[in-house]
């Protein structure tokens, strides 16, 4: 016989039972407001019955253009209680992908913070905003926007704080969140409550993030990107007090909110903790309470985590993406190296990891063929689990994505004899000089080795005679380019085939991202001016 549907719900009310003292912390336009789990369960209540009477009910999809804050975490329960799917919309897409991924959607009510109304009236188009009965503005005054419009306030006023909640089972829906687009348009991957309750399951153990009730949980990742990468249902479910940085935190209010709030575990992508120890060096600040900072969405370079082990915190790498919910390993040391020296230990928290528990995972090659563990074979990812998309929303052409369960993820991996995954590059991104590839991302990490760049991407651009050579874009303060290009090129050479040098260094002010964060590197390659017709100092095998 089995156990009771796995749903979210049970997260909220144990934390609200046995912890109701322990705090959310939201910094705001407004300021600082904080209240108790006691509280948050009613105000998820409140806004629960509102959503019932507006009409929502099982299946239905209830949108958020929103920070990270404390409605927006309401929202996070809030909706998938009923049953209804939290389609978290990223605002920083283009406002064309905006319009489609809301007309595929069929969004009935769109929650939006007042500072993000432009985005949402950028976006506006009356057919593909269709299904919009309404939209609840958080965060201000509501301003002028083209679909009918409340604040939260009057929409959530006089509504049950206890509602009678529908009876769920693990495959009503609970979220629906869209990939970035990096390489194509963006697709719709929906989370049912079974899914979310897995990884939830899985982010709380120590093979995952290892969060409990001792932990005050900052989540910097945006709550509109893979769910905060599950921290706001993970640390509910532990009864970790929370804290969210609001909109558009700088290091200032980041490394404010560890101090003020004793911060215990944060997370967020490279850039960000790069721009805290820039911050660091120029400010005094105590933080003795942090313990961890988990990354994702880039691999870290190797002075970032230098950087912060001397301050005593330590930088947990991991993987994901939007269709694996997202985490899908995260980069523990095993028993057997816990007592190896310091560059051991260093090399394989640069990997992605070990897949987490409940996971099953495979590298292949070309021909569908595992590749061996041996830290040098490349082969792509395939994952599957039961937080795993086996389709995306509302398409059936994207069936070369999927193999039965087994999710095709797109990443060139090699895996070491311990089993840790190490993401060569996104196969997109891989540069074939000469019938043999080139990593990108770990000409990337070397470069930015040197402490006077703050951050380099390498692309792939077309050359006659190898097909595509690397290129190097690179932010830098440093005033001699020319030793550091020296530097750059030695550092590459020192880990990797001479061949693997760039062939150009180009010096910008700022590297292009995309709206999740991450280098956009269709747009560097796509923005290249002249020409690669310069020779290399050492040859690809074979092609001497």
């Amino acid at each position: 016989m089995t156990g009771h549907p796995q749903t979210l719900r049970p997260f909220l009310s144990r934390a609200a039972r046995l912890y109701p003292d322990r705090e959310l912390v939201a910094r705001t336009a407004d300021g600082v407001v904080r209240y108790t789990y006691a509280k948050y369960a009613n105000r998820v209540g409140r806004l629960a019955s509102a959503l019932r009477a507006a009409g929502i009910d099982r299946g239905d999809h209830v949108a958020t253009m929103c920070w990270n804050h404390d409605h927006h975490a309401e929202a996070y329960y809030a909706v998938p209680n009923l049953g209804a799917a939290l389609h978290t919309i990223n605002p920083l897409l283009p406002a064309d992908d905006v319009r489609t991924i809301v007309a595929e959607a069929a969004d009935r009510i769109i929650l939006v913070d007042a500072s993000l109304a432009g985005a949402l009236t950028e976006a506006y188009d009356p057919d593909a905003f269709e299904s919009v009965e309404l939209t609840v503005v958080v965060g201000g005054e509501v301003p002028d926007l083209p679909v009918d419009a409340v604040g939260i306030d009057a929409f959530v006023t006089g509504h049950d704080p206890a509602p009678d909640y529908p009876d769920l089972g693990g495959d009503d829906a609970a979220g629906l969140c869209y990939t970035s687009g990096t390489t194509g348009a963006p697709k719709g991957v929906r989370y049912t409550q079974r899914m979310l309750w897995s990884h939830t399951m899985a982010i709380l153990t120590p093979a995952g993030l290892d969060i409990s009730h001792h932990d005050t949980v900052m989540p910097v990742v945006p709550m509109f990107h893979i769910n905060a990468w599950g921290l706001p249902y993970a640390a509910t479910a532990a009864g970790a007090a929370q804290v969210y940085p609001g909109p558009s935190p700088d290091p200032a209010d980041l490394v404010t909110l560890i101090e003020d709030e004793g911060v215990t575990l944060t997370a967020g992508v490279p850039t960000v903790w790069l721009g805290v120890l820039d911050y660091l060096e120029d400010h005094d600040a105590d933080l003795s309470t942090l313990e961890r900072i988990v990354v994702g969405g880039a691999a870290p370079p190797e002075r970032l985590i230098r950087a912060f082990d001397d301050r005593g915190v330590e930088v947990v790498h991991g993987w994901g993406m939007t269709e694996t919910a997202p985490v899908g390993a995260v980069s523990h040391l095993k028993p057997e190296l816990r007592d190896a020296g310091y560059e051991t230990r260093l090399d394989s928290r640069l990997k992605q990891g070990l897949i987490l528990p409940g996971l099953e995972f495979r590298a292949v090659d070309d021909d569908g063929s595992e590749v061996p563990h041996d830290g040098e074979s490349m082969g792509e990812l395939l994952v599957r689990g039961p937080w795993v998309t086996t389709s995306y929303y509302g398409r059936n052409d994207d069936d070369e994505a999927f193999e039965g369960s087994w999710l095709r993820t797109g990443d060139v991996v090699t895996v070491d004899g311990n089993g840790y995954v190490e993401l060569v590059d996104r196969a997109a991104d891989v540069i074939n000089s000469g019938g043999e590839w080139i990593s990108s991302q770990s000409v990337e990490n070397a470069i930015m080795g040197d402490g006077r760049v703050r951050e380099a991407a390498v692309v792939g651009i077309p050359h006659d005679r190898w097909g595509e050579r690397p290129v190097a874009y690179v932010v830098t303060d440093a005033d001699e380019r020319e030793s550091l290009i020296d530097a750059a090129a030695e550092r590459v050479r020192e880990a990797y085939p001479d061949w693997w040098v760039p062939d150009r260094f180009e010096f910008v002010e700022s590297i292009p991202k995309t709206a999740t964060g991450k280098f956009d590197k269709v747009g560097l390659r796509a923005g290249f001016e002249g020409s690669l017709d310069g020779s290399v100092d050492a040859e690809p095998p074979g092609e001497g």
